[in-house]
């Protein structure tokens, strides 16, 4: 009769080859040289029952014989791990003789109906034999179908042409338990490409051969060099037939089966998750000890630490709450500030426990710890609703140090827009802690407790704040204004409504009341950064010439910023400009010593990042904000990788000069504001209020203070798969890391000149692992990327004289730059082989070429320096 599914001859013997290999490597690298191996075996089919109803409806014996394990690669005899084992030896008796008992298919139409084995079999041989059934199955017309083999239920596309049929798997579409998790942020983050395929040829129809190949590609977005490949190939060979026993005349295929053995049970053809048990894998507390000596805040700056804290938190995810508290309990002051960072990046349930049950938010004297505790929140790279709630319920408690209680809000709102980006933006934790922020702002009357809610919002991004975010950009002064118009800065545009820029062309214009510099060029820069109407712009360059000294010069120099550095509104600026010819001279010939400059770090491939640095100053020549940004940014996604902002008011009075228009009442302030991957950390004051600046000034040894110090894991990607040839897969990149940012400001009254001084060091560590594990061997791929850095931006100011003299400089202390590939295949008993290829180089330091103006300033500022460095009297 005819069938749509292949069909076996009755009283036949076919017996096939089959081989199993797998390999792992770069992404590029050809497979000759890769780590992997090889399971070789007879394989024999015979038909034992067909459905008298239907021809189609066949039951099939498959058994495994002659299993053989080796290389996938030729291998001196020295470097091979199989060498002098015997098969059984390798995969153990009791495994082997599971893999050998045979396994019986019921197809229907060419599909696998049922697959029976033994129940208490090992996952592991189980898994073999399933990967080996799932090939005797495919469909003899062209089409798609959703079909369940050992990947799970995907989609299948059969090509079809006289006796060669093509099966395409989609392997993205396959519906399994998936295992493992993602970065927040596409550029940290791992892309992946899977791929299957199947070739048969048929004969006299049935099976002669199968050529089966599934590839998975894993690329680090920010170097897509680093990377890996993990290669699964099947090969089924028909090497002859032979007279074999008859068929078993039965009705039903269920009395067939128990004829053969009761022990026979339908087990599904999905994979079942199996993990080989580590048997020689460290405690806890055993590797602290080992890297304990990498973590001490002074060394932080170092790749070591940056490592040791990624293999850290990979251990911390595989311990009970018991013993992550033992740990902590046990550690000294100095080292737990970087436990605390580790414990709560490993995001686990039993992590998020023990780090609660430790932290006391009623002791203000570990506000240390506290403050790490909430950084590393803000920082989590896959944040539950579990975190957000345990967070709202801290928040709703007592806490001592009312400095955690503003970090932890803030911390709140970066949460909140992680689990929104993710979806989970209706999850019960996430509308409760949205409600309580915008509730509580809408209460506040103290102004701290203002400003706290707005640095909240200013992470959380959430649309529905922005009408609140306008009104106190508009009425109110001061910080808050200035918070409340930095954080629209940083919506995405498409947010930006006609009611947004309404308010800050009035900001900017100032329609309605006087506002300050700052806030006013906040404003320009929002309306110039979101699709700008003609009038817009004709109205920012028209009011050129018209501002206050020093923004006239700031104004100006944004312009030109936009227009070299090519950004998106820059078209219209060159239209509007070309209409303005004839008021442009005077407008455009400002003088002053504020200025806005954007320039390339690196520019690559994969990932480039910029700089951008502006510094307003007041009329009097004292700071009143510097501004420096990195972005990083793909085809795709852009990150703000960091802001240090450093604001100063009223100053005005220690050099005794009188303050611009609308800024006569303003307190002495000087702070410094930061934001680190894309979260807004808590501001730092240097000193409030002018009695608090004189006794800071006359002791001031210009010591930095501290902004940010300590590990954040960056990358952190884990994906669980399996192979459809049996065995289970893993990749993990993680990235981690370990850094120290401080600022500080100098006076010298003497020389009438101040100094700003930021110090950015970072050591990051990026380890990626690759492998596949089948129960008696592993084998696998482990990438290193190591580097250390310190970048310095400085800008001393000289305002003897107006315009004052301002050199600014931005510089990048050589870096040494490491990164390893180890391959590796290892049995349980500790044989190994690896092979291990590695690069160091040592990046030149570079000092940024800052404008031209810059530039021409410094030369002035080091010569009056060595001036008068000689007459002190």
């Amino acid at each position: 009769g005819h069938t749509t599914g292949p069909s076996l001859n009755n009283d036949k013997l076919y017996k096939f080859a089959y081989s199993a290999e797998v390999y792992v490597d770069q992404v590029k690298a050809s497979l000759k040289k890769s780590a992997g191996y090889r399971i070789s075996s007879a394989v024999d089919v015979n038909l034992l029952w067909r459905n008298p109803d239907n021809d189609d409806d066949q039951l099939v014996k498959v058994m495994i014989r002659d299993v053989q394990v080796e290389n996938v690669n030729e291998r001196p005899a020295a470097k091979s791990i199989f060498k002098g084992k015997s098969t059984e030896k390798i995969i153990r008796k009791e495994y082997l003789e599971a893999l050998q008992r045979p396994m019986l298919l019921e197809l229907v139409r060419g599909k696998v109906k049922n697959f029976y084995s033994y129940q208490n079999e090992p996952g592991f041989t189980q898994n073999i034999k399933r990967g080996l059934a799932s090939l005797f199955q495919l469909q003899l017309h062209s089409g798609a179908a959703r079909e369940v083999d050992i990947s799970g239920k995907c989609n299948t596309t059969y090509h079809v042409r006289q006796d060669q049929v093509t099966k395409i798997k989609d392997l993205d579409s396959c519906e399994t338990e998936k295992q493992g998790f993602t970065s927040h942020n596409q550029i940290l983050d791992v892309n992946t490409k899977a791929t299957s395929a199947t070739i048969y040829v048929l004969e006299d129809g049935f099976i002669k051969s199968i050529k089966a190949e599934e590839n998975y590609a894993f690329l680090l977005n920010f170097r897509r060099k680093t990377g890996a490949k993990i290669v699964s190939k099947q090969r089924l060979e028909l090497k002859s037939i032979q007279a074999g026993p008859g068929l078993i005349a039965e009705k039903q295929v269920a009395s067939v089966v128990r004829s053969l053995d009761s022990s026979y049970v339908a087990v599904p053809l999905v994979a079942e998750t199996v993990k080989s048990e580590c048997k020689k894998c460290p405690s806890l507390s055993e590797h602290w000890q080992s890297i304990r000596e990498h973590m001490y805040p002074e060394k932080l700056s170092k790749a070591e630490a940056a490592k040791s804290f990624l293999s850290f938190i990979q251990n911390i995810r595989k311990t009970t709450k018991e013993e992550i508290l033992q740990l902590i309990k046990s550690e000294n002051k100095e080292l737990l500030p970087q436990i605390v960072d580790a414990v709560t990046s490993a995001q686990t349930p039993a992590s998020l426990e023990a780090i609660l049950e430790f932290l006391d938010f009623k002791d203000a004297s570990t506000s240390v710890l506290q403050e790490r505790f909430l950084y590393a929140c803000g920082f989590a790279s896959h944040p539950s609703e579990m975190l957000l709630k345990s967070l709202t319920a801290t928040f709703k408690g007592d806490i001592a140090n009312e400095e955690i209680r503003e970090t932890l809000v803030i911390v709140m709102g970066a949460v909140i827009r992680k689990l929104c980006d993710r979806e989970g933006c209706k999850l019960p934790a996430v509308v409760e802690a949205k409600r309580l922020i915008l509730n509580r702002l809408e209460k506040a009357t103290k102004d701290d407790n203002v400003r706290m809610y707005l640095l909240a919002l200013k992470n959380a991004l959430l649309p529905e704040a922005i009408p609140l975010l306008l009104k106190y950009a508009e009425s109110e002064e001061g910080a808050i204004s200035n918070v409340a118009a930095t954080a629209l800065q940083r919506y995405d545009p498409f947010f930006l409504t006609k009611e947004v820029k309404e308010t800050m062309n009035r900001i900017y214009h100032q329609n309605r009341k006087v506002h300050e510099k700052t806030v006013r060029t906040t404003a320009a820069a929002i309306i110039l950064n979101s699709n700008p109407s003609y009038m817009e712009v004709k109205n920012i360059l028209l009011s050129i010439g018209e501002l206050p000294l020093e923004m006239n010069k700031y104004m100006l120099s944004m312009i030109q910023d936009i227009l070299r550095f090519e950004m998106p509104s820059s078209n219209t600026i060159r239209k509007v400009l070309k209409d303005m010819r004839a008021h442009n001279y005077d407008r455009f010939s400002k003088m002053g010593s504020s200025s806005a400059y954007s320039g390339y770090i690196t520019r690559g491939r994969d990932v480039s990042s910029t700089y951008s640095l502006d510094i307003l100053y007041s009329g009097s020549g004292i700071l009143r904000r510097s501004n420096m940004n990195i972005h990083m940014f793909d085809r795709n996604a852009e990150l703000h990788a960091s802001q240090v902002v450093i604001e100063a008011q009223g100053l005005e009075s220690i050099i005794a000069a009188t303050p611009d228009e609308g800024e006569e009442n303003l307190d002495s302030f000087a702070g410094m504001s930061a934001i680190l991957f894309d979260v807004q950390l808590r501001p730092v004051t240097f000193f409030q209020g002018y009695g608090d600046l004189m006794s800071k000034m006359f002791s001031a040894t210009g010591d930095p203070i501290n902004v940010v110090k300590g590990l954040i894991l960056l990358t952190d990607y884990s994906q669980e798969i399996q192979l459809q040839s049996g065995p289970r897969a893993s990749t993990e990149f993680l990235g981690g890391l370990a850094i120290d940012i401080s600022g500080g400001m100098e006076f010298s009254l003497w020389y009438r000149e101040s100094k700003t001084n930021i110090k950015i060091r970072v050591a990051m560590f990026v380890a990626g692992n690759s492998e596949v594990d089948s129960f008696f061997v592993k084998t696998g791929m482990e990438n290193t990327l190591e580097v250390e850095t310190t970048l310095d931006f400085i800008s001393t100011v000289q305002f003897s004289q107006y315009p004052f003299l301002v050199c600014m400089q931005m510089e990048r202390a050589e870096s040494p730059f490491r990164r390893y590939m180890t391959k590796y295949e290892s049995l349980p008993s500790g044989r190994r082989y690896t092979a291990k290829r590695g690069k160091a180089e040592l990046l030149a330091g570079n000092e940024y070429p800052l404008h031209q103006e810059n530039s021409n300033m410094c030369r002035k500022v080091f010569s009056t320096k060595s001036e008068s460095s000689s007459n002190w009297f």
